[in-house]
């Protein structure tokens, strides 16, 4: 057997155990030893895939540290999957890539426009994910990304909402996902109304980072209405010159959200 196989084999069995973090540094250890049986193991779909692509940020993270260049090529060979000249379709890649940026500083700074080059339809030769299935999970990468990192994906806001609109309806409930993890803005509110109110009952995977839960895509829309209104409502009450502590605030979410 393979080192590279008996590596993979080792850590499909770390990742599948119900305290698999307990495991992600002897994976992290491995260093760029790692990086293969890792990847191979993200097409593997559902929770390995969540946990993989969590240990092969942490992996790419300690490796950027040491080097720049070395966490720089790991990216760069999840771009090439990406790309259709690979003939790799990619399952996983996008899940990966997003946990990489969410985890390094210095590459979600570098590699941020590529990921949301997946999710951009210019109509001309671009990145744009032309596989529907993948491009969900293109969508829940941004939104990792969002998750860690708002402030580097404002000015990608509106192409997130975008999302709202793709053909895929399963690629709209993970826009709306994206879109909770960034300020409100008003615009949204008639789609993902629309959304939440026609009973989509298809699913999305999601992950808590421990294992993969699973909403509808009128639950999403409906809580990332839910979210952006209650937000803007306690913008419009201090524009308007309530007062009140930093707890009086807490306590009016919290009766917003009963």
């Amino acid at each position: 057997m393979s080192k590279m196989r008996s590596a993979k084999l080792l850590f499909r069995e770390w990742l599948l155990e119900p305290y698999w973090n307990n495991s992600v540094e002897e994976i992290v250890n491995f260093g760029t030893e790692a990086i293969a049986p890792l990847l191979s193991i993200l097409p593997c779909g559902s929770t390995l895939k969540h946990r993989a692509a969590s240990a092969l940020a942490q992996t790419t993270t300690r490796l950027t540290a040491a080097q720049p260049e070395n966490g720089r090529n790991i990216v760069r060979r999840l771009m090439w999957h990406m790309n259709e000249d690979s003939g790799n379709i990619g399952w996983g890649i996008p899940e990966a890539f997003g946990e990489i940026l969410a985890a390094d500083e210095l590459l979600s700074k570098e590699y941020h426009n590529i990921l949301f080059s997946y999710i951009i339809n210019t109509g001309k030769s671009d990145n744009y994910c032309g596989n529907s299935a993948l491009r969900c999970s293109c969508y829940w990468a941004v939104g990792r990304l969002a998750e860690a990192r708002p402030q580097l994906c404002l000015r990608w806001r509106s192409r997130i909402a975008d999302g709202l609109h793709d053909e895929n309806i399963v690629c709209c409930g993970y826009a709306a996902w994206a879109l909770m993890q960034l300020p409100p803005d008003s615009t949204d509110a008639p789609t993902l109304r629309s959304l939440s109110g026609v009973g989509r009952r298809e699913v999305c995977e999601l992950f808590d980072g421990d294992v993969v839960y699973e909403k509808t895509v009128s639950q999403l829309a409906y809580e990332t209405l839910s979210h952006s209104s209650g937000e803007l409502r306690i913008r419009n009450l201090w524009r308007g010159g309530v007062q009140g502590s930093f707890i009086d605030i807490e306590h009016l979410l919290t009766r917003m959200n009963d």
